[in-house]
């Protein structure tokens, strides 16, 4: 694999389960997962677990990536402290690389104008209403939307965030994604089957 580096935001309070299908499979698929934190200080998740971040925010660039994942956390709706990340996404967005956010990250986005002008989708629209934000015309009802380079999600729909990433990666599309989707999503058993008979190609 021959692609560059997914880079996985993680900072105190973040969302551990909102990310893990989809890192596990791009790294099935031969994506390197690095994770990126305010700094290279430990960060604890809102499960518990401490995580070492391998690079900081600050030196982490556009063009030394394929993807940036934000993770919902806590900290996006009680400060400021996670401001760098959704600015470090306008950053991705403006080079042409993708951004994936899903539960708060989405209001962090909000915050930054980055929901605006691109179709979006998160928990409900009114809490992306509470940041002030113009976007709400854009607002989709939907599992996950992608909107060009940009995925959003909400915090109950870690498997379709994960799809819309699959899909703009090119990891995984047509029937093999909507089988990995429904295997993970409906516990679909059929599904599998669709899954081993690709794996054997």
């Amino acid at each position: 694999m021959t692609s560059k580096p997914v880079h996985l935001a993680v900072y105190d309070t973040f969302a551990d389960w909102e990310t893990g299908h989809a890192t596990a499979y791009l790294a099935r698929a031969g994506y390197e997962i690095r994770t990126v934190g305010p700094s290279r200080e430990p960060v604890t998740s809102i499960g518990g677990l401490r995580v070492q971040p391998a690079r900081a925010l600050d030196h982490v660039r556009p063009s030394d990536s394929s993807l940036l994942i934000l993770p919902g956390a806590d900290l996006w709706d009680t400060s400021d402290d996670l401001a760098p990340f959704a600015r470090k996404a306008r950053e991705f967005l403006a080079a042409g690389v993708p951004v994936a956010a899903i539960c708060g990250a989405t209001a962090g986005l909000a915050r930054e104008g980055l929901l605006d002008d691109r179709a979006h989708t998160s928990a409900v629209s009114f809490y992306l209403a509470a940041t002030g934000y113009g976007g709400g015309e854009r607002y989709v009802d939907a599992d996950a939307v992608t909107d060009g380079g940009l995925i959003t999600a909400g915090p109950t729909e870690p498997v379709a965030f994960a799809r819309e990433i699959f899909r703009l990666l090119g990891v995984y599309e047509g029937e093999v994604l909507d089988a990995w989707y429904r295997l993970f999503h409906d516990s679909d058993p059929q599904a599998y089957a669709v899954l081993e008979k690709a794996a054997a190609r």
